[in-house]
């Protein structure tokens, strides 16, 4: 897996991502603490209002976001997108306000939401060949998950010498080495077609996902893995600190087994995936940390809920959920033509997170309202109607050729090579609106 970072221009994109996530998880140990100090007893109150911002940014920003990069130079772009992170990190330690956290907020995450997806749909570009790009996308998740674990500790380690506030000076700087690792490559920047008004630019990329099936069926993946995670990351906290009596090693352990069992999983994928398909692979893991919560869920409406438990659910659960979020990145980039990528990702990036939406607070109030049986069940039938829903939505020959022609074309138009009619796997795009029926379009 590793054989990929001696390609250059994706070691120096690793690398970036590294820096960045690790100052993105500084920047949440410091933000808890200063909503702390700005609210005192009210602190959850903003954190949940500054999440519920992150998230409103991630799904209105990015696909207006996507709609600028078609335009502009995607390198030129994400360092841009960086040095704004930078300097958001560098007002924070100032703040006095609680109004002033939710706006830096805002602009954070609105830069995160153009960043993010901007550089998800470059590593394709560098990384043509598809086993390579799995491993990447398996390397990323086990980033994601380290970090989660990492951050943490690193912050602990480094209140010990400095005030809270300096943590989002280390933010800035994670910021400042991936603008760095950027300006030091040149990436791929495919020339953008004919020009197109705002509004269509805007909305093309979530109209194209939502025309291509198998992006339909990862859209109620993204329900599942939604509805199965947020008990977890969501609840976690009050699972083993208010219903087992335990201390916060013990929630730190807790999450700990989710994370194993996401970085396990995403180790296993690349050689899996060469033999079994995506779909498979997507749909089992659904379905296993679906099971987990399910099974939980019974267990806890029948007896009192014990640590080992729940640690063993939550490891399963890590599995599924890595299992269904690892390869959707080859899903996006089968999909779209190169200069259509950033489009396709940001609506990914923008529906998948519509999705956290709904479960955040939806976990939340079950949670409190009729506790933690109730809440784990509820949830895990969600997941399951998302399965199914996925089942129906994505055909399992979604990328097998398709025969149809094109009337409307001129007989030695370039796309008409192979004969007319013709049959090929269609991605949506200006020549093919919609994935046509067998003949005709």
């Amino acid at each position: 897996m590793l054989s990929i970072l001696k390609n250059r221009t994706y070691r120096h994109l690793f690398l970036a991502q590294i820096v960045a996530l690790s100052g993105t998880g500084l920047a949440t140990v410091a933000l808890g603490l200063l909503a702390f100090d700005l609210a005192g007893e009210r602190a959850g109150v903003v954190l949940g209002t500054a999440l519920t911002i992150k998230m409103v940014a991630y799904v209105t920003i990015a696909p207006i976001a996507a709609a600028w990069a078609e335009q502009v130079d995607r390198r030129r772009m994400l360092i841009a997108l960086d040095m704004v992170r930078m300097a958001v990190a560098m007002c924070l330690p100032f703040v006095t306000e609680v109004w002033q956290v939710y706006l830096l907020i805002f602009v954070l995450q609105s830069a995160s939401a153009g960043f993010t997806p901007a550089f998800q749909a470059s590593i394709p570009d560098v990384l043509t060949e598809e086993k390579d790009y799995t491993q990447a996308l398996s390397l990323s998740r086990m980033a994601y998950e380290l970090e989660s674990l990492i951050s943490p500790m690193l912050a602990a380690a480094l209140l010990v010498l400095v005030s809270s506030s300096t943590l989002f000076w280390g933010t800035a700087a994670g910021f400042a080495a991936s603008a760095l690792l950027l300006v030091s490559i040149v990436l791929p920047s495919p020339a953008p077609k004919a020009p197109r008004p705002i509004w269509q630019r805007t909305t093309r990329g979530i109209r194209n996902y939502l025309r291509t099936p198998r992006l339909r069926g990862l859209l109620a993946m993204n329900w599942v893995v939604s509805a199965m995670a947020a008990m977890v990351l969501v609840n976690t906290v009050v699972l083993v600190r208010a219903g087992l009596g335990q201390g916060e090693s013990a929630v730190a352990l807790a999450l700990a087994c989710f994370g194993g069992g996401s970085m396990l999983s995403a180790m296993l994928l690349p050689r899996l995936l060469e033999r079994v398909p995506d779909r498979s692979v997507m749909l089992a893991g659904g379905a296993l940390g679906s099971a987990a919560l399910m099974v939980l869920a019974l267990t806890v409406l029948a007896q009192p809920l014990d640590f080992a438990r729940l640690a063993i659910a939550w490891f399963v659960i890590g599995l599924g959920y890595s299992a269904v979020m690892t390869p959707s990145g080859r899903l996006l980039a089968r999909s779209a033509h190169a200069a259509d990528r950033p489009a396709i990702f940001a609506a990914q990036f923008t529906l998948s997170h519509a999705c956290w939406l709904v479960f955040y607070p939806l976990s939340a109030w079950l949670m409190a309202a009729w506790g933690a049986g109730a809440a784990m069940l509820v949830l895990a039938l969600l997941a399951a109607a998302g399965l199914i829903a996925a089942q129906h939505l994505w055909p399992a020959d979604s990328a097998a050729p398709v025969a149809h022609s094109h009337p409307d074309l001129p007989p030695d138009h370039p796309h008409l090579q192979g004969g007319h009619p013709h049959a090929h796997p269609v991605i949506i795009d200006d020549l093919h609106p919609r994935i046509p029926q067998k003949e005709g379009h």
